[in-house]
């Protein structure tokens, strides 16, 4: 009876917890990678001093006619290893946050609970990945370039060692002011609107995937709003070139300035389309990969019950 009672008491490991995590965003990267690229090249759009897509649709036209079909997925190893590294620390602490406060609190967090600690882990989490997502940037927005202006990174281990060796260890971090900003703005609303989201819709639709791709939806709809000022920012800071020693921008206010200057206030919201759709999915992907990966833990490593495997 001991040796049941340990077993039904045992639980998926803090490290598990991480590998699971990062596995499952970058299974839902692969399915929405060519999302990300469109809405990096809809945010650089106007950087050369011409405005080069007038919507979305355009920029995928044009990828596909000069670039090819393969050319969406530029970028998947540094898009991959961000999952690796971002969403890995994120979720990974997000769940021990989680664990910590139904260990001492005995129930599960309110909102206000859970958004707190979404916005600690997403900050922690894109400090640690924000190497790759300068990688990714740049290699997304490569291919736009003259060819002699290009970097030419051919994977994310190249970006690294060529960026480290050009511009020093720091400009792995170029651009993690708003991409910290982002990511607590991102895992406050996301997590605590898709809650919010699901109490209200529960009186018009039972509990199954059409309740969770609504309020995924919905979520997904407010975060893009919220979080796109922040992810413009960091998507010019991160791919600009430093020419004579004079950075394109000093920082994020200063990239605000230049667009409401140069562009005007919707150019905030450059490539909102392509963010929204991204965002939905991936979401929604990395979830449910994460919620099947512990529910087989669970079952096949733990010898849980699949009514103890529910979370």
């Amino acid at each position: 009876m001991a040796l049941v009672f340990g077993v039904e008491k045992k639980t998926v490991p803090t490290y598990m917890k991480y590998v699971m995590g990062g596995t499952s965003g970058m299974l839902a990267t692969c399915i929405v990678q060519p999302m990300d690229l469109l809405k990096t090249r809809m945010q650089i759009s106007g950087t050369l001093g011409t405005r080069e897509y007038k919507s979305s649709y355009e920029v995928l036209s044009k990828v596909l006619k000069n670039e090819g079909v393969l050319s969406l997925y530029n970028g998947l190893s540094a898009g991959l290893m961000r999952q690796a590294t971002y969403t890995t620390a994120r979720m990974g602490v997000y769940q021990m946050e989680l664990d910590w406060y139904r260990k001492n609190y005995e129930n599960d967090p309110s909102v206000v609970a859970t958004m707190t600690m979404g916005i600690a882990a997403g900050a922690f989490g894109a400090f640690f990945g924000n190497p790759a997502d300068v990688a990714l940037i740049r290699m997304m927005s490569d291919n736009r370039l003259m060819p002699e202006d290009r970097r030419n990174y051919k994977n994310v281990g190249d970006a690294f060692v060529k960026i480290v060796k050009d511009e020093g260890v720091v400009a792995l971090w170029r651009g993690c002011l708003p991409t910290v900003g982002r990511a607590m703005v991102i895992n406050m609303v996301q997590l605590g609107s898709y809650s919010l989201m699901k109490d209200q819709l529960r009186g018009y639709l039972n509990e199954g995937i059409p309740l969770h791709l609504s309020a995924a939806m919905m979520s997904g709809l407010l975060t893009t709003l919220a979080s796109m000022p922040l992810d413009l920012a960091k998507t010019r800071i991160q791919q600009m070139r430093v020419i004579d020693g004079k950075p394109e921008y000093s920082g994020t206010i200063d990239v605000f300035k230049k667009v409401l200057k140069n562009e005007g206030a919707f150019a905030m919201w450059k490539g909102f389309t392509p963010y929204l759709i991204r965002m939905g999915p991936h979401t929604i992907f990395s979830f449910v990969f994460l919620e099947q990966m512990n529910k087989a833990y669970k079952k096949h490593v733990l010898g849980d019950s699949p009514s103890d495997s529910a979370s």
